[in-house]
């Protein structure tokens, strides 16, 4: 029903950026958040940043100020730019929608297939 496509993880040197995308596409009526989440080896799954529909925008503390997330609602697609990137930054990187698909009256999360992030020290 809902397809989240993500690139642009790759292995990259401390201090240095990437950019992440993810496109949605689908039988979506409407879609309300769309953000990242990522999962290091031997943690939880934790909020990377997250952008409502209204343009309200939510970063975790760790990536303020150092990752930018934009989202282009003609292209159902969410970004996320990493700046300054940390080892500690390392993790499969996870886009999330907030999807309410044509034909239905309430919204579910859908997730993309996970980009690995790695940044050497």
């Amino acid at each position: 029903q809902v397809q989240l496509v993500e690139s642009g993880g790759d292995l990259v040197q401390a201090g240095g950026s990437l950019r992440l995308s993810c496109a949605a596409s689908g039988s979506m009526f409407s879609i309300n958040a769309m953000g990242w989440y990522r999962q290091a080896p031997g943690k939880q799954r934790e909020l990377v940043a997250v952008v409502i529909s209204d343009g309200k925008i939510n970063y975790a503390d760790s990536v303020k100020g150092r990752f930018t997330i934009s989202r282009d609602n003609a292209k159902n697609t969410v970004y996320l730019q990493m700046d300054s990137l940390k080892p500690e930054d390392t993790a499969v990187y996870y886009c999330y929608a907030h999807v309410r698909i044509i034909g239905s009256t309430g919204f579910r999360v859908y997730w993309g297939q996970g980009t690995q992030v790695t940044v050497s020290s």
